[in-house]
Order: C-alpha cells, then structure tokens, then sequence
C-alpha cells in the first residue's frame, strides 16, 4: 500500500478500514484508535511513541469511527475511515513508517477487527485529507463578517476544577491559541490574547460519549463568533483555521473537540 510524503507539518490523513465480520463494534472507540495510532508510531520511532504517551499535551487529535454506522448490525466487509490530525512534523514520518511495517495486519478496535484498505493524506483522496503549514495559515485573511465553526463531535472545557460545555469564544480559542504556540514555530508565536469576541448565533446541542471508565457530554454543533477588535479577529481566523488539525477544548486524542471552520460562501 503505497503512501505518498508531502513536506507540510499540519496534516489531516484519513484512515479507511474494512470490517472483518458481522457484528456489534461499541460506538465509541476514540481510545482504541489513539492506540492504534501509537503502535504505528512505535514501529517508526519507540521513544517517539513514548515521549507522546507520557506528553501533558499531544500533538495528535483522532476522530472517533466513523461510516456504515446506522446499519443495526455491521456485515463483514462494510466500510469505515476515522481522521488522524497531526500538528507536530516531526511525527509524520515515523508514522507512515510504522503504517508500512504493519503492512496488513489486522486492527482490531473495540476487540472488533478491521483490515486497513487506504491511508489519505490529499484532498483529492478523501475530503477530510489534508495539509497546511503553520506559515501559511498565519498568512491566512480575516474572515469576516463572523467565525463559524461546526464542531462534529462533543466538546468540552476544563473551568477551574468544573467542565463546562458551552462554546464560548474566551475558551475555544485560548485553546486553540495554547496549542498553536506549543507546536507552532517561536516566529509565529501569539502575546497573550485577553479575548473580546461575542457568539453572534449557534444551532448546538448537548452529546454524550461513552468512553472507558465513564461518560463524556460536550455540546456539538455550529456556532458563530464576532470580534469586534481587528487584531482579534486576525488571530482568530487563523486559529480556526488550525483548529481541523489539532481539535478544541479536552479529550482530543479520544475523538472530542473534532471541529472545522466553515468559510462564508463569495458572493456571485
């Protein structure tokens, strides 16, 4: 299974798998995919898969299974892909590699088998594949009149010791703006941001993820957001931009937080 290397340190690569028989995969596998996707890195780099495991934030953001889901029962053979986010450039090579020396061994998710059939990493293969760099999202244009993103999958925050699932503007992009300066270039570095932005409309609702040890609410959906100042609203289209490669908000490395920007469409 050839897998084609591009030179862009923010990649969305999608990973198609096939069912290996008839049943009942549990519905949430965002842990299981993470650990898969940590094997493929050991194959490559074992320190590398080490110093990510044992990271307080990770470079990686991984979309739960997704696909032949309404099905009341998946047939050997049906169809599935989930999304790996990468924000770190370094990991890109030694996860490729990994995929390589898996070669076709099963992947069992959820105790429930797959086989990979395809690894995307262009938009040409997959819609959800993808790449960009940290330059070019910093020389991205403000997006006017407002920021929306959709968020497909529960997102939540950390406020003091309680969670708080509600969207605001003060907490999705200092998220977004802690990571990009984790992992972004110093040059492109953010000063502190004391955010002023304002939700302007939202259409989202409350889900629950079932994950090991216990459950997960996060509210899921689009949301429009304003900022009045125009150095705000520079830092923020940028930032939601970056925010399909690395997730929002807690538990992005188990399926959470997965969200895109939704570009207004040009007048004709």
């Amino acid at each position: 299974m050839a897998i084609f290397l591009n030179s862009h340190p923010l990649q969305s690569i999608v990973v198609e798998l096939s069912a290996m028989e008839s049943g009942h995969p549990p519905a949430t596998l965002g842990r299981a995919i993470h650990a898969q996707i940590l094997k493929w890195i050991q194959l490559g780099d074992p320190q590398l898969s080490e110093r990510i495991h044992a990271g307080q934030s990770s470079p990686l953001s991984v979309s739960g299974l997704m696909g032949n889901r309404r099905q009341p029962k998946t047939q050997a053979g049906d169809r599935f892909y989930f999304r790996i986010g990468i924000i770190d450039g370094t990991i890109i090579q030694p996860l490729l590699t990994g995929i390589e020396r898996w070669e076709t061994q099963e992947i069992v998710l959820g105790k429930f088998p797959f086989v990979a059939t395809k690894f995307s990493m262009f938009r040409d293969s997959h819609s959800l594949a993808e790449s960009s760099s940290y330059e070019s999202l910093a020389q991205s244009p403000i997006i006017k009149p407002t920021i929306q993103l959709m968020f497909h999958s529960p997102t939540s925050f950390k406020q003091k010791d309680k969670i708080q699932t509600f969207l605001l503007p003060e907490l999705v992009f200092s998220s977004l703006h802690r990571r990009w300066n984790q992992f972004a270039p110093e040059a492109l570095h953010f000063s502190e941001v004391e955010w002023e932005g304002l939700v302007s409309a939202y259409e989202l609702k409350t889900h629950a993820l079932r994950l090991e040890g216990g459950g997960e609410i996060g509210a899921q959906g689009w949301i429009r957001y304003r900022f009045p100042d125009e150095e705000q609203a520079q830092i923020a289209s940028i930032l939601a931009r970056f925010a399909f490669f690395s997730g929002v908000g807690r538990k992005t490395t188990m399926g959470m937080g997965q969200a895109k920007v939704q570009l207004p469409k040009p007048h004709k």
